[in-house]
C-alpha cells in the first residue's frame, strides 16, 4: 500500500491604548474585504439598540464606569473593521438568513495546515490541491486547526496571532482557500504561548500588559481552598514560575507551563481580542472556533469554569458579529458534561451558533462495543434544540481524543469503564485530569477512530473492518447537526504509537503527517482500505448533501424499533419531506417490522437512497432485512395525502 507517513520535520479603571499594536493586513486581501480601510465612506452606524445591549455587557463585566470609558474603544475597533469590508459584502450581509446559516450541504473536515504533505509549494498549497482534486461534492468548509506560529501544543501555544506560520504558508493561501470553502479559524483566545510578545513584555515590566496574565510573588497567595476549587482539565500546578524584571513570578497556566492564560478582568485584554477576532473574519474566517472558552474567565475563589462572565462574553462576541458580520459563526469547544455544553447555546439568538457535541463520539463507541443502541437512542431522542438559529457540531474524533467528560450522568461509571478498557484494548491511551477530591480521573481517550472500532489484530477482513467504520461514522451524518470528520479518519489511519513513545505525548496517536504521494497511490488501488473509505463514506456524503430532510433546522425523532439498529426520522423544515435512516450497529443480521403508524405515515412505498432498492409495506408494515453494519436511508417514492395537501396549500 506505500508508506503513508513522513516525519515531521490591575488597572482596570482606565483605558490606555498606547502600547496597543494596531493590527495590519500584511499584503493581498480576501476577495470580500480590502486590505485597506475605506473611509472615503460612511462609518459603521450602529443602532441604538445594538449599542445599548454591546454596553449592558460591558458593564455586567466591568461596572458602568469602565464600560463607558471603553465603549467608544470598541466602537472603533467595530468601525475600521466595517471599513474594511466590501460593497458586494455590505450588501450580501443585508439579505443573509440566519436559518439557512448552516444547511444539508455543510460538511466539515478537520486538518492541521500541514497534515498533508506533497511536493507543493506549501503544505496550505498541498492541501487546497488535494481537497480540490479528491474530495470534491463531500467537504466544503475546512476546520484549519491554528496555523499560526506556536512553541508547543501542535499549534496551541501561539506566539503570534496575526501571522501564519511560515512553515505552513502564507495569507495567499488562507485567502486562496477562502475563494473556494468556508474556513474554520481557531480563536485561541484563553491563553498565549509564553513566547508571545504580550507575555515577554509583561515580564520586560512593560506597565500596558501588567494586567494582562493573573499572577502572583508567591504561590501561597492562591490559598488551598482556592486551589481545591478550581476544576482542572490537566494534571499539572495552576501556577507556573517565571523570572520577570521584578523577580520571580507565578502566573496562572491551566493547560501547561507554556500556555499564560489571559486575564479578562482587564477590559484591554478583551479590546485586543476583539481586534483579533475580527482581523480573522477579514482574512477568511466563515466560522470561528473558541477553543477552551470554558476557562475564559478566571476568578480565584471559584470553579473557574463557565463563569457567567465567560458566558457575557461569549454573547458579546455574538453581538459584535451580529453588528458587522452576521454571516459569520461562532462555535464553543467546551469539553464538560452534556448540560453545561449545550448552555453556551444561550437563549438560542444570544451565544454560540454551533457547539461541540461531545456526548456523541463516546456513545457511539459505547453502541458499538455493546452492540446496542439502547443508551444512545435515549440520548439522542432527548436531545433539545432551542432555535433554528442553533445546531451541532457533529463529530466523533479530531487533533485531540475522545473526551468522556460529557458522557459523565449521561453513562454510568462502569459504561464509561467499559469503554476506557476496550479502548485501551485496542492500543489507545487514557488522558487524565485532576478531580474534586484531588485524585486523577480519565479526561479522554487517545486513539484514532480507525483503530477505536478495529483491533489490530482482529479477525475480520478489511471489507468488514471498513463497513463498520462507516457505518459508525454515519451516525454524525443523519442526526441534526453540521457533521465534522478529521483528516486521519477520512483515511482510516492506524494508531501510531511509534509517535507516542518519541513524545511522551498521548495526542500524538492521532496526529502523524501523511505523505499525500503515498495517499493519492493508495487511492488509485481499489481494493485498499482508504480506496475503499473514500468510496463508500464519499458517497453517502454527497447523497446526504442533495437531500433537505437532512438540514440542520429540520426535525429528528429517534425510533425505538430495535436495540440492534439506531433508527431516527429526519424531515426537512419544511415538513414535505422525510428520511428514515436505519443503521445496523452489529456484526449481525436484522430482520425488523416496522409499522407505518410507528413512523408517522401512511406511506407505502420507499425507496433506499443508499442501494436503490425499492420497498413496498405490506400490511402497514415494513419488513426490512439489515446485514452486518448496513446503512438503509429510506425515502417515499410516493407522497402521503399530508404531504399532497401540503405541498398544494404552499402552491
Amino acid at each position: 500500500m506505500g508508506n503513508l507517513w513522513v516525519e515531521m520535520d490591575d488597572n482596570a479603571d482606565k483605558m490606555d491604548t498606547a502600547d496597543a499594536t494596531p493590527l495590519e493586513d500584511p499584503g493581498g486581501g480576501s476577495p470580500f474585504h480590502n486590505p485597506k480601510p475605506d473611509y472615503t465612506r460612511p462609518l459603521l452606524e450602529i443602532s441604538k439598540e445594538d449599542r445599548k445591549r454591546v454596553l449592558g455587557r460591558l458593564c455586567f463585566l466591568y461596572g458602568e464606569p469602565v464600560a463607558d470609558a471603553y465603549m467608544p474603544e470598541l466602537e472603533r475597533i467595530l468601525e475600521v473593521y466595517h471599513a474594511h469590508k466590501t460593497e458586494a459584502l455590505i450588501q450580501e450581509d443585508k439579505g443573509f438568513d440566519p436559518e439557512e446559516r448552516f444547511t444539508q450541504e455543510d460538511v466539515i473536515l478537520i486538518t492541521y495546515g500541514d497534515l498533508l504533505r506533497g511536493k507543493g509549494s506549501t503544505p496550505l498549497a498541498d492541501l487546497a490541491e488535494f481537497c480540490d482534486t479528491y474530495l470534491g461534492g463531500t467537504i466544503n468548509t475546512l476546520h484549519l486547526l491554528p496555523f499560526f506560529p506556536y512553541s508547543s501544543d501542535r499549534g496551541f501555544s501561539v506566539t503570534d496571532f496575526e501571522t501564519v506560520d511560515p512553515n505552513l504558508g502564507t495569507w495567499a493561501d488562507i485567502e486562496d482557500l477562502e475563494g473556494r470553502y468556508r474556513l474554520m479559524f481557531d480563536g485561541v483566545f484563553n491563553h498565549v504561548s509564553s513566547e508571545s510578545r504580550w507575555f515577554q513584555e509583561f515580564l520586560n515590566g512593560n506597565p500596558y500588559y501588567w494586567g494582562f496574565f493573573i499572577h502572583f510573588v508567591t504561590p501561597d497567595e492562591l490559598s488551598p481552598e482556592a486551589r481545591k476549587k478550581i476544576f482542572r482539565p490537566r494534571t499539572s500546578d495552576i501556577l507556573s514560575e517565571f523570572q520577570s524584571i521584578t523577580g520571580p513570578m507565578h502566573v496562572w497556566t491551566t493547560f501547561s507551563k507554556d500556555q499564560i492564560d489571559l486575564n479578562y478582568t482587564n477590559p484591554d485584554v478583551l479590546m485586543r481580542v476583539m481586534e483579533i477576532l475580527l482581523f480573522y473574519v477579514r482574512k477568511g474566517a466563515g466560522i470561528i472556533r473558541l477553543d477552551a472558552v470554558t476557562y475564559l474567565w478566571t476568578a480565584p475563589g471559584t470553579q473557574c469554569v463557565s463563569l457567567a462572565q465567560t458566558h457575557e462574553i461569549v454573547k458579546l462576541f455574538r453581538d459584535v458579529l451580529n453588528i458587522v458580520a452576521p454571516g459569520v459563526a461562532l462555535i464553543t469547544e467546551t469539553n464538560v458534561p452534556h448540560k453545561e455544553n449545550v448552555s453556551y447555546f444561550g437563549d438560542g439568538h444570544d451565544e454560540a451558533h454551533m457547539v461541540y457535541n461531545f456526548a456523541l463520539p463516546p456513545l457511539v463507541l459505547h453502541t458499538f462495543y455493546t452492540e446496542d443502541v439502547t443508551a444512545l437512542s435515549r440520548w439522542a431522542g432527548g436531545l433539545e434544540f432551542v432555535s433554528d438559529e442553533t445546531t451541532f457540531f457533529n463529530f466523533l474524533d479530531s487533533h485531540d481524543g475522545i473526551g468522556v467528560m460529557a458522557v459523565r450522568g449521561i453513562l454510568t461509571d462502569e459504561e464509561i469503564a467499559f469503554i476506557i478498557r476496550r479502548a485501551e484494548e485496542h492500543g489507545g491511551y487514557v488522558s487524565y485530569k485532576t478531580g474534586r477530591d484531588g485524585t486523577e480521573v480519565p479526561y479522554e481517550i487517545n486513539i484514532t477512530w480507525f483503530s477505536a472500532l478495529n483491533r489490530e489484530d482482529g479477525d475480520d477482513d478489511i471489507a468488514f473492518q471498513v463497513k463498520r467504520f462507516v457505518a459508525s461514522r454515519i451516525i454524525a451524518l443523519v442526526l441534526r447537526g453540521v457533521p465534522g470528520i478529521y483528516l486521519h479518519s477520512l483515511m482510516g489511519t492506524r494508531n501510531d504509537i511509534e509517535a507516542v513513545l518519541a513524545t511522551r505525548s498521548n495526542r500524538d496517536i492521532n496526529r502523524t503527517v501523511i505523505d499525500a504521494g503515498a495517499v493519492i497511490e493508495t487511492l488509485k488501488d481499489p481494493l485498499s482500505k482508504f480506496s475503499r473509505i473514500s468510496r463508500e463514506l464519499g458517497r453517502l456524503i454527497v447523497i446526504r448533501t442533495k437531500h433537505r430532510a437532512f438540514h440542520p433546522a429540520g426535525t429528528q425523532r429517534v425510533l425505538s424499533i430495535s436495540r440492534s439498529v439506531f433508527s431516527v426520522i429526519r424531515r426537512s423544515p419544511e415538513e414535505d419531506r422525510f428520511i428514515l435512516a436505519l443503521i445496523n450497529v452489529t456484526r449481525g443480521v436484522t430482520h425488523l417490522e416496522i409499522p407505518l403508524s410507528q413512523i408517522g405515515t401512511d406511506e407505502a412505498g420507499w425507496c433506499d437512497l443508499v442501494s436503490g432498492m425499492e420497498w413496498m409495506a405490506e400490511n402497514e408494515t415494513l419488513f426490512i432485512t439489515l446485514q452486518p453494519y448496513d446503512v438503509i436511508w429510506l425515502e417515499p417514492f410516493g407522497r402521503s395525502k399530508k404531504a399532497q395537501a401540503m405541498a398544494s396549500k404552499r402552491a
